[in-house]
């Protein structure tokens, strides 16, 4: 009897470049949560990632473009998960006011926050930062509008939902130093009693 050879199907070099590259994006993401701005290198990332060094510098050359890129490819990520949101009919309010929070408790709202501190005193990281910032800023904007079923253009609609959102990431703020699940709870009920008020439908 012969022994056919195992045949090893070979992956697309796109799909590889592309894996590699996520693999980066990711850990990228992981080491500004967990060692922060000044702890993350691209040296200390490509380890992380599995993925040589001359590689890590051929996608991106510097830190500053691997730490823009990371961030948003997972807001990217986390884009695409909003779409299958399933709301209750009761509490519908507060239940899109717990949704949007996690905007802000997520992985990427942290890395995120290290790139605007460390963005305060680099021009050259700020004008990297500050556009995708506006962007996402105005994603999540209109994603709160879409939960929430509104016409911003009517009454105090769309200031209702930009405090919402500021109340919101000052509530990632704190919780990014300490857990702040039960006094947040007590005060995005109260919020939600406030929006169901004070919107015009």
């Amino acid at each position: 009897m012969t022994i056919q050879p195992e045949v090893r199907e070979r992956v697309p070099q796109t799909e590889r470049t592309r894996a590699m590259r996520r693999r980066l994006l990711e850990a990228t993401v992981e080491s500004l949560v967990e060692l922060g701005w000044s702890g993350t290198t691209t040296t200390v990332v490509s380890q992380r990632a599995g993925v040589s060094r001359g590689a890590q510098l051929h996608h991106f050359p510097t830190k500053q473009d691997l730490v823009v890129a990371a961030v948003e490819h997972l807001s990217e990520r986390r884009r695409d998960g909003m779409e299958s949101i399933d709301l209750p009919t009761q509490r519908r309010t507060r239940a899109i006011l717990e949704v949007l929070s996690g905007q802000f408790t997520s992985p990427v709202f942290f890395a995120a926050l290290e790139l605007w501190v460390a963005a305060r005193t680099d021009d050259e990281l700020r004008a990297a930062v500050a556009p995708l910032e506006r962007r996402l800023g105005r994603e999540t904007h209109a994603f709160a509008v879409e939960l929430l079923g509104i016409d911003e253009t009517i009454a105090q609609n769309r200031q209702l939902v930009q405090a919402t959102l500021d109340l919101l990431r000052g509530l990632g703020l704190a919780h990014s130093l300490s857990d702040d699940t039960a006094r947040s709870a007590a005060i995005l009920d109260a919020w939600a009693i406030t929006l169901d008020r004070e919107l015009e439908l």
